[in-house]
């Protein structure tokens, strides 16, 4: 305990001044490289300038944009260059050799504009196809990060307020993995507390001999809460005997440990039946588990003069903040923040972790803010201006709303419970799919298993990408009906695209795999080239998306090759035609990033139509 937390900055992009055959990171990566020794020379003074890449569409494939924030720099300082433009003149000149680079040209203020060649790119897809697409990965500044999601509480069912960080939370702790990060995938469940004493009397209360009833005393998790609330709110001698429950679970008394472990063994249950349809994993690392750390955190925090008595609480004032951060309680019980500084201080010390990670409701916003000030305030963690690492991100997400544009719920007002919200789906997705099947007559070509699998990827598929989409911090509208639509931005269209490109190759009767060792690519056609450089684009936008902590941005991605596929396949013949090898690994290398974008989003594939 104790123990200080050192500050280490992000590793710069290594210098090469020549890339000729690099395969690794990202194009964007690739070209920073080269821009930044193609900067080193032009200005071997100014050592802290970071690379501005940029993908481009309008003048070239990417740009670098240096040139006009170096003349801001520069400018009167007796320099030789004239105006930005000569700078960018210059950068473009100073890019040494590479196989990447077929062409640049200035524009304006010193844009350079740079055009890829077709043979690296042709090459750059076709060693993915042998490779793996693992070698696509791009290269993040952390080898360790812990990612905080789902976390519903004990004893109270999954509903759909748990969908977006379950969903937000696995889609980002995928893309770190493809990135070669080690990710820690916590599920800080809420298992310990006053609820436990109201639950835990409860039980004894209804079932005294609930040892031998087993898990059917609880029964409807949702329902024995509820029930066990109202006795706690009516009854003033219940609500005694709920406290000193509390007191007596937390004393370690083992009548109400073994009730407190049964209870949350029937709800860790109902969770992992949720889970395991969502295809999420978890490790959970609940309340419980950090509460022995408490009291040497908040030792600590006040031998560093943090921790202060107010009005009976023990407090951290935050510069900025009207109110402090209660870390003690005046009946002297912890709370959420006594559980969060000591949960930080185990993933910082303990798990060595470099990025630590919540995903939780935008309303949790000011806790956070909170939170993270008073670990900066102990030294745990550096000013993130700084942009050095350990750091935390809270990522923060909007309501899921109903039609009624109010917090999503049913009829009788209860909240959606994701169990049945999972059920709908997939019997409507089953539902759409036998009648398209029944009227092109091609119900009888699939099995009972095939619809089952196919109805419930489609099904889930689509409830999570209709959030996905959505900027996270966004609030969004939950319609069965639209995420369900075979057209437009939905999972179903982009599945189906899927399927159309795997039915495109089969019909070709050729053997992919020979394919790729015999066959090369070719980007002569102006769509084949656009379609080329955005799968290679894949990279970076796992990259940006990891960045930033926004799953949306590879939505998009999707959806936008998707629709570019479209139009190549439109205007170049496959099937039959001079470029048929060409175009069937162009075929497959689509299909191998589409099917790469689903996993990375928790979708499953669909193969078949």
């Amino acid at each position: 305990m104790g123990d200080e937390v050192a500050s280490t900055s992000a590793p710069p992009l290594e210098e090469a001044p020549n890339t000729e055959g690099d395969k690794t990171g990202s194009v964007k990566q690739l070209l920073s490289k080269l821009v930044k020794s193609s900067l080193r020379a032009t200005f071997p003074d100014l050592l802290d300038i970071e690379p501005l890449v940029a993908a481009s569409v309008k003048f070239g494939d990417y740009q670098c944009n240096n040139a006009m924030s170096l003349w801001s720099r520069i400018k009167g300082s007796g320099t030789n260059f004239k105006n930005p433009n000569s700078i960018g003149q210059a950068v473009a000149r100073n890019l040494p050799p590479s196989d990447i680079i077929e062409s640049t040209s200035v524009a304006g203020p010193g844009f350079v504009n740079i055009i890829l060649s077709n043979r690296w790119v042709s090459e750059r897809i076709h060693d993915m196809l042998i490779n793996g697409i693992k070698n696509w990965a791009p290269a993040l500044p952390v080898k360790r990060a812990v990612i905080d999601f789902s976390s519903p509480n004990i004893a109270k069912e999954m509903h759909v307020g748990h969908l977006r960080s379950t969903i937000i939370g696995d889609t980002l702790a995928r893309m770190f993995e493809f990135s070669n990060v080690e990710v820690l995938r916590r599920n800080h469940v809420g298992d310990w507390g006053t609820q436990f004493g109201m639950l835990i009397e409860y039980l004894f209360e209804k079932f005294p001999n609930w040892e031998d009833v087993g898990t059917q005393a609880i029964g409807d998790l949702q329902e024995f809460y509820k029930a066990s609330k109202k006795r706690f709110d009516d009854d003033p001698a219940f609500m005694e005997r709920a406290q000193q429950a509390v007191v007596k679970l937390q004393g370690g008394e083992a009548k109400y440990r073994d009730a407190w472990k049964k209870i949350c063994e029937i709800s860790r249950n109902e969770f992992d039946q949720v889970y395991q349809r969502l295809n999420v994993v978890l490790e959970e690392k609940g309340e419980s588990f950090y509460n022995p750390y408490i009291p040497s955190v908040l030792e600590e925090l006040t031998s560093k003069g943090l921790v202060k008595e107010s009005d009976g609480a023990r407090v951290i004032f935050i510069e900025g903040q009207t109110i402090p951060l209660i870390v003690v309680k005046r009946d002297g019980g912890y709370n959420y923040a006594s559980t969060d500084l000591a949960a930080l201080w185990y993933r910082l010390n303990v798990e060595k972790a470099e990025w630590i990670i919540y995903v939780t409701d935008v309303g949790q916003q000011q806790h956070f803010d909170m939170f993270f000030s008073a670990a900066r305030m102990a030294g745990w963690l550096p000013d993130p201006g700084e942009k050095m690492f350990p750091k935390t991100s809270h990522v923060g997400f909007g309501l899921v709303l109903g039609s009624d544009g109010k917090r999503f719920r049913t009829r009788s007002s209860e909240v959606v419970r994701l169990g049945e919200l999972l059920d709908e789906a997939k019997a409507r997705s089953k539902a759409e799919l036998v009648q398209r099947l029944n009227e092109n007559g091609k119900i009888g070509e699939w099995t009972d298993e095939e619809l089952e699998k196919t109805s419930e990827a489609v099904g889930y598929g689509a409830v999570k990408y209709a959030d996905l989409k959505n900027n996270r911090l966004t609030n969004y509208t939950f319609s069965f009906d639209q995420m369900l639509n075979d057209k437009g931005n939905t999972a179903v269209y982009l599945l189906y695209a899927h399927a159309r490109i795997c039915s495109i190759i089969r019909k070709s009767n050729k053997d992919i795999e020979e394919l790729k060792t015999i066959g090369s690519i070719s980007l002569n056609h102006p769509d084949e080239r656009v379609l080329g450089l955005h799968l290679i684009r894949f990279a970076e936008i796992v990259e940006e998306a990891c960045t930033n902590l926004l799953p949306n941005v590879l939505c998009e991605y999707l959806y936008n090759l998707s629709e570019i596929f479209t139009r190549f396949y439109t205007s170049c013949q496959v099937v039959g035609s001079p470029e048929e090898t060409s175009r069937l690994l162009l075929c497959q290398a689509t299909a191998v990033v589409m099917r790469k974008c689903f996993h990375l989003l928790g979708i499953t594939p669909v193969y078949k139509l």
